[in-house]
């Protein structure tokens, strides 16, 4: 029996606009899972909505706990003729009466008004409104906010955080930072915005691990560098500090992993940094860091950790009933760059 086709993403003819960077339209799709860069877009709507006049009316609505009825209301012009700010979050929850109604405002969307809808993706409940929205048949604009889920997209948004306050921060604080609120970029963005409030003058990495050294120092990242260096004492301490923190098995093994294949990608090559970045779609310092790790590593002793690492990634995910054990082996066989028990 055939697999049933998956249906390709619909093309916009809209125009799509930055989050970082918005702009109000009579009807705003905010597309995507990234809650951070959805609420920042959204956020900033409503700062310039309100910069323009001050007597904007904001009303937020629920898609999926819609009255019939309330979205003519709210977006109606009143009797003074303030502009209108309409949020509508839960378009991907969305009960039937709101998308009927949305549909139908799409045909004449009121004057003055701005419509935001927050439809995160996670389901294709809304597909035909968002068809729609982004047939370019109503005047309406896309801001989308895909997943952060690459280190080099991590890094990307915590500078670029840096960047739109005109703050420098040192490469190494940099890469410290985002290290240690890689799982949780909410948690990032928060660290930065304290950072660029708390610190005057240049951000460093003294300052980071002032901050943050304790996250620092216990992060995945932080188990990777020094087993992968053969530092392997100071490893299996890293490693316990990180799990009696709460650290996840499974995110440690992906960070040893992640180094080792980009070690493994960048090993013999002769071209620059930059025209390796590029070709492999990491950043040039991760190449720099790549080439420095591989000092003491052979071509056997580093097919041996990747290997390892493969099985250390399916124990920790269920095939063996002592993650911990995995792990532990796996730092090992990386930090002595050696068989385990040898």
């Amino acid at each position: 029996m055939a697999a049933p086709r998956r249906s390709s993403p619909s093309k916009s003819a809209i125009r799509q606009v930055p989050w970082r960077d918005p702009r109000p339209a009579p009807i705003v799709l905010v597309s995507g899972p990234e809650d951070v860069c959805a609420e920042r877009a959204i956020a900033s709507l409503r700062d310039y909505v309100r910069a323009e006049d001050p007597a904007v009316e904001v009303t937020d609505l629920r898609a999926d706990d819609y009255v019939a009825g309330t979205l003519l209301t709210v977006t109606s012009p009143s009797l003074f003729g303030e502009p209108r700010l309409v949020r509508v979050f839960g378009v991907e929850k969305a009960s039937d009466p709101f998308l009927t109604e949305a549909l139908a405002y799409l045909e004449a969307p009121q004057d003055g008004a701005t419509v935001v809808l927050r439809h995160t993706g996670a389901s294709v409940r809304g597909k035909k409104l968002l068809d729609a929205v982004r047939s370019g048949k109503a005047d309406a604009i896309e801001i989308a906010c895909p997943a952060i889920k690459r280190d080099s997209d991590r890094y990307d948004f915590a500078a670029a955080e840096f960047a739109a306050v005109n703050k420098r921060i040192a490469p190494p604080a940099l890469r410290a930072l985002v290290s240690a609120f890689s799982d949780d970029l909410t948690e990032l963005a928060a660290a930065c915005q304290q950072l660029i409030a708390d610190v005057d003058g240049d951000v460093t990495d003294d300052i980071v691990r002032r901050y943050y050294g304790g996250r620092v120092e216990t992060t995945a990242f932080a188990v990777a560098d020094t087993a992968i260096a053969g530092r392997y004492g100071e490893a299996l301490i890293t490693l316990r500090h990180a799990l009696a923190s709460g650290a996840d098995p499974v995110p440690l093994v992906a960070a040893i992993a992640s180094k080792l294949r980009t070690m493994a990608r960048v090993a013999g090559l002769r071209e620059s940094s930059a025209a390796i970045a590029a070709r492999i779609g990491v950043k040039d310092w991760q190449v720099d860091r790549a080439r420095r790790d591989l000092a003491g590593w052979n071509e056997e002793s580093l097919g041996r950790a990747i290997q390892a690492a493969a099985r250390a990634d399916a124990e920790v995910k269920g095939a063996s009933r002592d993650p911990i054990f995995a792990l532990e082996r796996l730092v090992t066989i990386v930090a002595t760059r050696s068989e385990f028990g040898s």
